[in-house]
């Protein structure tokens, strides 16, 4: 007879948690025997869900983890009952990468919804996981309605899954909306910010009970630390739900890594750190980001994170690294400074030029007319001073000059970061530095951590805050009602963009329909 025993052992011998699975009254903590999957020694077992992301015209990546070293192999139909279904192997995953592996599906056709279901095949080519069955659509060639969703900012503040509450809901309010892709705006994790069992929440607002694994309970330092970071929100079923139906693009920003970190920067203020160089930190984290999420590298520009691409012919997405490339935080606005770095800078006035997308949107991993301070320095863009561009406002400054010089139209700028959602507007009318067109920026998250905001804007590019939803107290739990997630729905015949941002339940708070410009 083959023995069953709980995965948990086996899963955590890479210094990963087992998934939680769920029940009708809502999560089970692992640690109970019916929390974690059975596992039959002699057969591999895919641990932690499956997603899928840059998709193409043609292709998509389908991503999984296994148990064990064994080979990832994907079946894939364009229907759910995989009839006629198409067997594509993947690579060996090993230790070398927490277990984790990538398939690229390609030989697609554009805008169609496949369905597959991943399986791990042990290396004697003897024994075989149960399957485990996801769907994504293609990106389309022509004008077709386009439902996009945004957000960023997940397990922050020591706000974690919660069970008492049925976990991290707002990834199932997102897939109800059945969008045809979703850009995470980063923060996917938050590396720095260990979780403890229990929060008291400020003003008698009860106690937040969160599940701890081993690797949350402490700042990632090592490689296996960070793999565990992003290895806890796959215990979620919401978020398995939602990694399994909705394709990604995905950024990184921070908390990747740790608070507000910049090239170069050492901990020496952080005693919580054992390794202080930021240097060596951030290769574990990249190395681990791009393990455990479905991205190509080889679509990137340098191979590691800002990249573009076509979504039919009414948009086109421009995804940033505002983290990588940028100089130090500093109190010092004097000299000129930059967050995209001169290659990053140029890539994104020239392909923005060269679009021919009616829509472009920038996907940002930080806000350009917010104050986001990191003690007395600055973190993100805006200085927080009025007049002429400086610091890295002088680099954003080039960028909207450069495009508006070749009159590129229609483009949005979307992000996350700062925990609220706002619509803000920036004119020229109103700036002092007066040489760029009109456009709106897009803020929304978080998804799971605390809340905070507003923040105060920077006058120099002009903005205007159009809405905002902001808690009044600061670090508010995200059963208070300020997670968020934004929503763009794009008319194929006429072109129209409506904007909606959304709370946690999926309701939309403020909405507007932008109408294209042309040259």
């Amino acid at each position: 007879m083959t023995e069953l025993t709980p995965s948990r052992r086996s899963v955590l011998k890479a210094g990963l948690a087992a998934p939680v699975l769920a029940t009708g009254a809502g999560l089970l903590l692992p640690g109970t025997v019916t929390a974690a999957p059975l596992v039959r020694r002699d057969r591999p077992v895919l641990t932690h869900g499956v997603a899928s992301g840059d998709v193409t015209t043609g292709s998509g990546i389908v991503w999984s983890r296994a148990d064990r070293p064994s080979r990832l192999v994907v079946e894939i139909a364009r229907d759910p009952s995989f009839r006629l279904a198409r067997r594509v192997p993947g690579p060996v995953v090993t230790p070398d990468t927490g277990g984790t592996g990538k398939v690229r599906v390609a030989g697609l056709l554009p805008g169609t919804e496949y369905h597959y279901r991943v399986s791990a095949v042990d290396l004697d080519g003897r024994a075989t996981s149960e399957p485990v069955a996801g769907r994504f659509a293609t990106a389309p060639l022509g004008r077709t309605d386009t439902r996009i969703l945004w957000s960023g900012d997940v397990v922050g503040q020591n706000y974690g899954i919660n069970p008492a509450l049925g976990g991290m809901t707002v990834f199932s309010a997102m897939a109800d909306r059945r969008p045809d892709l979703f850009l995470h705006s980063g923060d996917t994790v938050y590396a720095d910010s260990p979780l403890t069992e229990t929060v008291t929440l400020p003003g008698g607002g009860g106690t937040w009970h969160n599940v701890v694994t081993p690797e949350k309970a402490k700042v990632a330092e090592t490689l296996d630390e960070f793999r565990g970071q992003h290895a806890y929100n796959r215990l979620d079923e919401n978020f398995l739900r939602f990694a399994a139906e909705i394709p990604a693009y995905v950024q990184w920003d921070d908390h990747e890594v740790t608070n507000n970190w910049y090239p170069g920067e050492i901990l020496n203020d952080r005693p919580e750190y054992t390794e202080k160089r930021v240097d060596v930190l951030a290769p574990r984290a990249f190395q681990a980001f791009h393990e455990w999420h479905p991205i190509d590298r080889r679509t990137a520009v340098d191979g590691r994170v800002y990249r573009n691409f076509r979504y039919g012919s009414r948009i086109e997405v421009f995804v940033l690294d505002m983290r990588t490339y940028r100089d130090a935080n500093t109190a010092d606005q004097t000299q000129p400074g930059y967050i995209l770095g001169d290659k990053q800078a140029r890539w994104l006035a020239d392909a923005l030029r060269r679009s021919t997308a009616t829509w472009k949107i920038v996907q940002a991993d930080m806000p350009i007319g917010l104050v986001v301070p990191d003690g007395t320095a600055i973190e993100a863009v805006a200085n927080g001073l009025p007049g002429a561009p400086g610091g890295r406002e002088t680099e954003l400054a080039w960028v909207l000059r450069e495009i508006s010089r070749h009159r590129v139209r229609n483009v949005v700028w979307l992000t996350a970061d700062v925990h609220y959602t706002a619509a803000h507007h920036y004119s020229p009318d109103r700036a002092a530095a007066g040489d760029f067109d009109p456009f709106w920026e897009f803020v929304s998250g978080p998804l799971n951590a605390g809340a905070f905001g507003p923040n105060e804007l920077d006058p120099t590019f002009g903005p205007e805050a159009v809405f905002v939803h902001a808690p009044e107290t600061q670090n508010s739990s995200p059963a208070q009602g300020f997670q968020h997630f934004g929503e763009l729905n794009v008319d194929g015949a006429s072109g129209a963009l409506t904007v909606d941002l959304r709370d946690a339940s999926g309701a939309s708070l403020w909405s507007t329909t932008l109408h294209p410009q042309g040259r």
